[in-house]
């Protein structure tokens, strides 16, 4: 592709999204939702593969879908109230179908049947963008709208949290547990939704970090399946040893980052009179811990059973930018003493 294409892309990525951001009318959100569709789909088919292709056939169907019904519940809302802003949703059948939108853009179980198979489909640097990126501009329409006392968040985020540690079980493919993952930790941001946005954000926000470090030291080691995991040590050796670390906190292990949203949303669920919810996120975190150690036995303590042909890779200089790895890594290992510090910033 062209250095000139790929620019106006990414350009158009950035743009729909900053237009989502700064919108308050209905009609801007949607077009700013419409433009991030429509930039990230030639990248989506870079690599030219029948996956490739039908991985965005699915993400363009999906996501023309979701579109169509955010439309369709702004404009009944229009009908009902007089009001295009974003957050003068007063009547309750917009807001629910709205909700249930943008829970289809983002990959919220119980509509998240497309975003494992899309994710598959294609390389790890478009997984990342759609893993990444491609959430914002939805969380900040769901942040807008701050439906209170809504059980329908509790339901998707606690259908989210068992589907995603459920889902990822028996999963070979690393994009596919990378796509279950999402849905895991969307589902803990939504269960807060509602009682406290700027917790959300944190977790969004510590998800963001830990799964760009995922990505890049997957593409790192050019691995797409559990079983390629196992030539970690003789590829880079000095990047597998914190790579469990990193892995453990994606599953919100203490002492390490992961840890910092999810103790904060159990505390505030808790405050909340919500006992029971919280008790129910918590063991269906401990679904998606398994297959988080399942990937750090597989990079760590396993040897592939063939040795790697030609020179040993780790004595090749190697021409990846590793800077932005590095950083991301060190933030996904060690902010978790920062804890109080996010705390006294929550609660201003």
């Amino acid at each position: 592709m062209s250095p000139y294409i790929l620019a106006t892309l990414l350009f158009g990525l950035g743009l729909g999204t900053t237009i989502t951001f700064a919108s308050s009318h209905w009609l801007l959100a949607w077009m700013g939702l419409e433009m991030n569709t429509l930039a990230i789909i030639p990248l989506m088919t870079l690599n030219h593969h029948p996956r490739a292709v039908e991985a965005t056939t699915k993400y363009f169907l999906t996501q023309a879908t979701a579109a169509a019904m955010l439309l369709f519940a702004s404009t009944t809302n229009a009908w009902f109230t007089g009001q295009w802003n974003i957050e003068q949703m007063t009547h309750p059948l917009p807001i629910t179908l709205i909700t249930l939108a943008l829970a289809l853009k983002i990959g919220l179980a119980p509509v998240h049947a497309w975003l494992p198979e899309v994710l598959q489909g294609l390389d790890l640097t478009t997984g990342l963008i759609l893993s990444t990126w491609q959430k914002l501009a939805p969380f900040a329409l769901l942040l807008q709208i701050h439906p209170s006392s809504s059980p329908l968040l509790i339901m998707l985020g606690l259908t989210s949290t068992l589907i995603g540690g459920w889902g990822g079980l028996n999963q070979t493919q690393l994009r596919k547990i990378l796509a279950y993952s999402s849905i895991a930790h969307l589902g803990w941001m939504i269960l807060v939704l509602q009682f406290s946005p700027s917790l959300t954000l944190l977790a969004l926000l510590t998800y963001l970090v830990m799964t760009f470090s995922t990505f890049l030291v997957f593409k790192l080691n050019k691995a797409t399946n559990i079983n390629t995991l196992a030539t970690s040590w003789a590829k880079a050796p000095a990047l597998t040893a914190p790579a469990p670390l990193m892995l453990l906190s994606l599953g919100g292990l203490p002492p390490l980052t992961g840890f910092m949203p999810k103790w904060l949303i159990l505390q505030e669920l808790s405050k909340q009179d919500l006992a029971l919810i919280a008790t129910l996120a918590a063991i269906t975190a401990l679904l998606s811990l398994y297959f988080y150690l399942r990937l750090s036995y597989a990079m760590a303590l396993t040897m592939s059973p063939n040795n790697l042909p030609g020179t040993t890779s780790w004595r090749l200089p190697s021409l990846q930018l590793t800077l932005p790895l590095t950083t991301s890594l060190v933030a996904t290992l060690s902010l978790l003493p920062l804890t109080p510090a996010v705390t006294t910033i929550l609660t201003l």
